[in-house]
């Protein structure tokens, strides 16, 4: 009922399709976030008209608010959120360790305060995969702890070993779904040994897909390809690759010319609201007064509605104003040039042209934003 096919190389690049009863996942692939079951200022039917196969919904989140007994008992995440498309939902773990008070790590798992209200909850591999299942997601991530960087190699040796003896109580407790897909989470910071010994525990535990986790931490893009360069290898051919928390454009292109599969990132949205647009030049600031008097769209080649049906001028003047429409178009444009992005990345695979492809689009944001009029 599941699967992964690949269809095309070019390099280390790869193109391919998941195949879920939902439907399916054209890899390379960029998963919008849908932290709390919303991808924030997008209908549901806006985001997949953007071109996005799959979302991402958070499970720490999820389970403190509304809780996921809830969201079962009114139909499962896809029900509630009213996509009908696929989604993998995060393991919790990250979460716990960065947005939670008076954590308390154990072989057991994780007991942490709820950001929201101060309750106190327990998070284990086993609670992880209960509540994956409550909400009905298609593709379950393990529980596993992320340390941030820079940490000593001691720390990430530790960390890494107790995320590996996670996942072989994840799959345990995930059991046999059909339609369902279960990923591990490589661990090993920036450690080449610690990666080879992650995977290879991976492996033998026998994983449907596997992600690379831990970077997009604080180590910096250089570091981040540096690991990327061999990391990727470690992993199964015949399973899809999904690098966790990533990223930037630029981010993204270097991952799909490394071997990655599969990308989530709040960025599109955030920026969105935060006055930040994303275009084949690079990034634009519409907070900035340059853009006040200018009648020119964000990109005049994209085929958004922000693009399609407004002004700089106008963008300018709604997010100045404190609009919720400025958010909003804003955020469909990042997401649908995200999603551009991913379609243009796999017709270059398709056609054994990554390198031009990757030379062409360094180069046009070299060159800037427009000059202002």
């Amino acid at each position: 009922m599941t699967s992964f096919d690949l269809t095309a190389r070019d390099g280390r690049a790869r193109l391919g399709v998941i195949r879920t009863p939902r439907g399916e996942i054209r890899t390379p692939a960029f998963m919008p976030v849908g932290t709390a079951a919303t991808v924030k200022g997008m209908l549901p039917e806006s985001v997949a008209a953007t071109g996005a196969d799959i979302l991402l919904g958070n499970t720490y989140h999820l389970m403190l608010r509304p809780g996921a007994e809830r969201i079962d008992r009114l139909g499962g995440l896809h029900r509630f959120m009213n996509w009908d498309r696929p989604i993998l939902t995060d393991s919790g773990g990250f979460q716990v360790m960065s947005l939670s008070d008076l954590r308390k790590l154990t072989e057991d798992g994780v007991e942490f305060r709820s950001h929201i209200d101060g309750s106190r909850h327990m998070l284990s591999p086993e609670r992880s995969m209960e509540i994956q299942r409550l909400l009905g997601s298609d593709i379950v991530m393990a529980f596993d702890e992320c340390p941030a960087l820079p940490a000593d190699r001691e720390r990430i040796a530790a960390s890494m070993q107790l995320s590996m003896r996670w996942a072989a109580r994840s799959r345990e407790a995930f059991g046999d779904r059909p339609g369902h897909m279960l990923f591990g989470i490589m661990q090993g910071g920036l450690e080449r040994d610690l990666r080879e010994e992650s995977a290879a525990a991976l492996r033998d535990i026998g994983f449907d897909g596997y992600a690379v986790g831990g970077l997009a931490v604080g180590e910096g893009q250089a570091a981040m390809f540096d690991c990327l360069d061999y990391a990727p290898g470690f992993l199964p051919e015949d399973r899809p690759r999904y690098l966790m928390g990533v990223g930037k454009p630029d981010d993204i292109v270097g991952a799909v010319v490394r071997g990655i599969d599969m990308m989530d990132c709040v960025l599109p949205s955030r920026s969105g609201r935060t006055g930040q647009a994303w275009t084949r030049r690079g990034q634009v600031n519409i907070k900035n007064a340059r853009h006040a008097d200018d009648p020119r769209p964000l990109d005049e080649a994209c085929s958004c509605p922000a693009c399609q049906g407004y002004s700089r001028a106008y963008l300018h003047h709604v997010f100045r104003a404190g609009e919720m429409i400025a958010g909003m178009l804003l955020t469909w444009h990042n997401l649908h040039y995200y999603q551009e992005l991913m379609a243009g990345l796999r017709a270059a695979i398709a056609e054994g042209r990554m390198a031009a492809f990757e030379a062409d689009f360094h180069a046009a944001r070299e060159e800037g934003d427009i000059p202002p009029l």
